[in-house]
């Protein structure tokens, strides 16, 4: 009998049709923005079930003055990756102000002809993702010039269930790869994010969130039967969402992360590097849900310049069992392992830019056993997941 209402569980998550925040408000007919002057913080993600953007939605809508358009990194339609000016949407003549150029956050100025700010794009989980700093900082500009935020949630890519690695150091806080003092892997949507920036970090905006209908916290993303969009370049899958959690941590070091190549973040690897050899070593670690194959690749038709055109050795990462996986222990482990078998020559040293707790990154590299890594970070782990819990939307 047990075994028969799991699966009809099962059976009912793999079957969803989550309602995203936007064809919530959609099916409002927008009345939450009614009478509103609206300025839009957006990309290519912001679709409803349709295919059907955000944008077009507003601009059609009878009830709503949509004024100017916000990017984030990568820009309005997710192509770029470089800094980003000022432009004007070719589709419907309103200003997109940049985001990720010359201004983090909305001035004083950009905000004097809104009353309402209305943010959806899609996140994939991690701390160092900079969207969610982009809420935060428009979420600050919003709160300081009286105008109130509404925030369209969306589904967390890889479950609401994995909270995973330290917090950062102190210092660290408020860059745009690390908005707040909270672990590597939120486990969190960008709605619930909202809440907890607002309330937590002091911002105090007017903010609404209007709720996804049909999302519970384990599901992933396939299960929901909402499209996947890349929400960046380099950001192809679901499957990467997962692995960026991990194989991210070694991004800023002089590792490729396979940027420029049909896989990134299911690969990594250096021209120095024996591609069995560490294969075997990551393998023999048995890190939970993970297999590493012997992998040959060139990145190229990138901007990042880590190898570009050059052959790398490394690993391309099978996930056999997703739900086992401990992204940020496996990523710590990765780096783990290449120091103990390239130390001379790979930049261990630069693993603290994503991380942002060099403590932590140094006390994993001594261990004997890297699996134990995750003592270090269980109490900032168990001390979110207890300061969250007001937060969160759904179950």
């Amino acid at each position: 009998m047990r075994c028969f209402f799991l699966t009809l569980l099962i059976a009912s998550i793999s079957q969803a049709q989550v309602l995203t925040g936007l064809d919530v408000l959609e099916q409002s007919k927008f009345q939450p923005l009614d009478g509103r002057r609206v300025g839009i913080i957006t990309n290519h993600t912001g679709l409803n079930r349709q295919g059907r953007h955000l944008v077009e939605l507003l601009v059609k809508a009878p009830n709503v003055k949509v004024v100017k358009l916000f990017a984030p990194e990568h820009g309005l339609y997710g192509v770029k990756d470089e800094k980003i000016g000022d432009s004007i949407d070719e589709k419907t003549g309103l200003p997109v102000i940049s985001l990720y150029g010359q201004h983090r956050q909305p001035t004083d100025e950009m905000l004097t002809d809104i009353d309402t700010l209305v943010f959806d794009i899609q996140d994939v989980g991690a701390r160092y993702y900079t969207y969610i700093a982009t809420m935060g900082n428009c979420m600050s500009s919003a709160a300081k010039n009286g105008v109130r935020f509404v925030v369209l949630d969306r589904p967390n890519p890889v479950t609401g269930l994995i909270v995973d690695g330290p917090n950062p150091d102190p210092q660290h806080v408020g860059k745009f790869t690390c908005y707040g003092p909270f672990p590597v892997s939120h486990g969190m949507t960008v709605g619930e994010l909202a809440q907890l920036f607002n309330a937590e970090y002091g911002i105090n905006a007017d903010l609404h969130v209007v709720k996804m209908d049909g999302w519970k916290r384990a599901m992933w993303w396939d299960q929901t039967g909402v499209k996947w969009v890349n929400p960046s370049p380099n950001m192809r899958s679901p499957t990467e969402a997962l692995l960026y959690l991990a194989v991210g941590l070694l991004e800023a070091t002089n590792i490729s992360v396979g940027r420029g190549t049909e896989i990134p973040f299911e690969c990594f690897g250096a021209p120095w590097i024996d591609s069995n050899q560490l294969a075997a070593a990551l393998n023999a670690l048995r890190l939970p849900g993970l297999e590493f194959h012997p992998h040959d690749f060139t990145p190229t038709n990138t901007p990042h310049k880590i190898h570009r055109d050059q052959l790398c050795h490394g690993v391309k990462i099978t996930v056999t069992d997703r739900d086992a996986v401990k992204p940020v222990l496996s990523g710590m482990a990765m780096g783990w392992t290449l120091e103990r078998l390239y130390g001379e020559k790979f930049d261990d040293a630069r693993m603290e830019n994503l991380l942002l707790n060099r403590r932590i990154r140094d006390e994993v590299l001594k261990l004997p056993n890297v699996l134990d890594a995750e003592k270090l970070w269980i109490d900032d782990v168990n001390a979110f997941r207890k300061l969250r819990q007001k937060y969160l939307l759904y179950e």
